[in-house]
This record gives structure tokens, sequence and C-alpha cells, in this order.
């Protein structure tokens, strides 16, 4: 390097000195500019405008459904069908009372009422739930039963042999799932505008009877679980009526049982599957004296009553 006496002595070496200081003042400055700047981490980087630009090859066009027209609003998607745990689901112990014919006493000390749904309307429905009751709507889904309203719905081709002790009721045919679904659909919408909670189907075993109709179990579990199909999307429970052999293969598909006469006919044990999945089992007797069957209804968690035939406000608990 040259010393700087001898630089200064000629104009080219003046002019690499100034050059040089030149340089070294702006690298300084560099330097004082970018340690004073203020630094914040949640500063965004400006995006380069693109809204002039024309898409290169290979990028993506937006699509309508990332910006939908404000002159054409999206359809809302449906709305999803309401959970499991919204319906209501009877626990064993629970206490009931079955009343089918005659004003419905209100006063009656249980916890749930089973009551028919064409004789009641939600006045009798609500003035329960103001005593915080539960209620079930009774409804015969297996017979035709000509004083109902709906009767002229069923066309003769479902309509089978007179159900015995019942002469003014007939046996449907279970097989034609597509004729009956929208009858009991209906029906079943009754009850839960009349604000029922839950739903018991009489007559679920045409199968075993003389229905006039060449009946499998095959063809009546089907019929039993597009009930409780039909049950559930309403948001209301259903009770499995009898039909004790069909048990194992509806008991996750009901959310209690109702059941006659068990104790006469010793049978009450094969109720169990209902008692140990946590489901209330609704159990009368109509000829058993309470000291026979209550014994045996209590160590099973059964919820029993003693009721007359008639099936009036009077009854019997354990």
């Amino acid at each position: 390097m040259e010393p700087i006496g001898q630089l200064l002595s000629t104009p080219k070496g003046r002019l690499k000195v100034v050059i040089a200081v030149a340089v070294l003042i702006g690298l300084i400055g560099i330097v004082i500019g970018v340690s004073c700047r203020p630094h914040n981490d949640d500063e965004a980087i400006p995006e380069p405008d693109r809204s002039s630009t024309a898409p290169t090859t290979g990028s993506v066009p937006p699509t309508s459904s990332s910006a939908p027209s404000s002159s054409s609003p999206a359809t809302p998607p449906p709305p999803p069908p309401p959970p499991v745990g919204a319906r209501w689901q009877p626990r064993p112990g629970m206490t009931w009372q079955w009343q089918l014919d005659g004003k419905v006493d209100t006063g009656v000390n249980a916890d749930v009422f089973d009551i028919d749904a064409v004789d009641n309307d939600a006045s009798v429905v609500s003035a329960l739930h103001a005593k915080g009751k539960k209620v079930i709507c009774y409804v015969d889904v297996g017979g035709v039963e000509q004083g109902r309203p709906d009767s002229g719905a069923f066309p003769k081709a479902v309509q089978g042999n007179t159900i015995e002790g019942w002469r003014d009721e007939r046996w449907v045919d279970v097989r034609q799932l597509s004729t009956l679904e929208p009858i009991f659909a209906k029906r079943f919408q009754t009850c839960k505008d009349k604000g029922f909670d839950a739903i018991e189907a009489d007559q679920v075993e045409a199968y075993k009877e003389k229905s006039g109709f060449p009946l499998s179990q095959a063809d009546q579990v089907a019929f039993n679980r597009m009930l409780a199909r039909l049950a559930h999307e309403r948001g209301l429970s259903i009770g499995l009526k009898n039909a004790l052999a069909l048990i194992p293969q509806l008991v996750g598909e009901y959310d209690f049982a109702v059941n006659e006469q068990c104790a006469e006919f010793d049978e009450c044990d094969k109720l169990s599957p209902f008692i140990n999945a946590g489901k209330a089992v609704f159990h009368a007797e109509y000829d058993v004296p309470t000291s026979k069957f209550c014994p045996t209804s209590r160590r099973l968690k059964l919820s029993s009553i003693k009721k007359e035939l008639d099936l009036n406000a009077t009854r019997e608990t354990c």
C-alpha cells in the first residue's frame, strides 16, 4: 500500500483517496441505518400486486366455490339429525302408569305415563310434563283398528285375519314396508307434534300369530327395525312390546321394553338384556298378585305394576 503522503502529492493519488473515503462513509451509513431500524415480529411482508398479472402456466384459477357471487347466495346445508343423546332414555327403576281407557288421571304418583296417541291431545301431555313426568305414546302398529281415524289408509291387500279377541282389528302384512312406512311415519309424527317423549309400538310379533300371511321372523325384525328408525328420526324413544324371542336382535335398537305377564308365564329373566344395557323394562301383570311377582321384579330391577285388563287408571305397585 502506498503512503498517504505520496498519494496526496499527485492528482491521481488524491482521486483514489476521495473514492476510498466516499465508499467508507457509505458503508458506515448503511450499518447505522440497519442497526437503528425498529424491529417488529408481527410486521407482514407485503404481497406483490398480481391483480393485473395474467396467470402463468400451471396456475389454478379461482373457482366459484371459493368466491361465491353476491347475487346468488349458496343454499345452506340441511340440519343434521338429532344426536342419540337428545332423545329420552328410560332407566331401570323408573315407576310407571299405563292407562289406555278413560280420562287420564294425571295425579297418579309415577315417573312415566303410557297413554293413547289418539284419545289424548297435546294439553294432556303438557299437563304431565308440567308435573315432571315423561309420556309414552301408545300406537298399534301390527293391526288395523277400524275405529282409528287413519284406518282407511291401509289398503285391503295388507289387511289379514282378525286378531283373536279383537273383532274390529286385523293383522297387517309387515312385509309391505314401502306401503306401511308412510302410514306409521304420520302416526309417529302425530306423537311428536303432541309433545310425547316416546312410542309404545304394540303388536310387533305377528310372525307367531295366524295373521293370514306367511311371515317369517326375519320379516318381523325388518318391520320392527323400520319402526325404531321412524321413531329415532323424530327424536322419540321407542319400546319393544313383548316379543321376547326378538330381544337379542333388537335390544340395541330399542330404548326400553314393555311387557305383559312375564311373571305369569315365568319368563321375566328373558328381559334382562334390556336391564343389563341400562334400559328400563315397564312390566304389567293382570292376574298374578303383587305378593307373587314383586320379589322377582325387585331382583331383576323391573318397573312392575298390576293392572286391570281394560287398562283404566287403577293400578297396584310393588
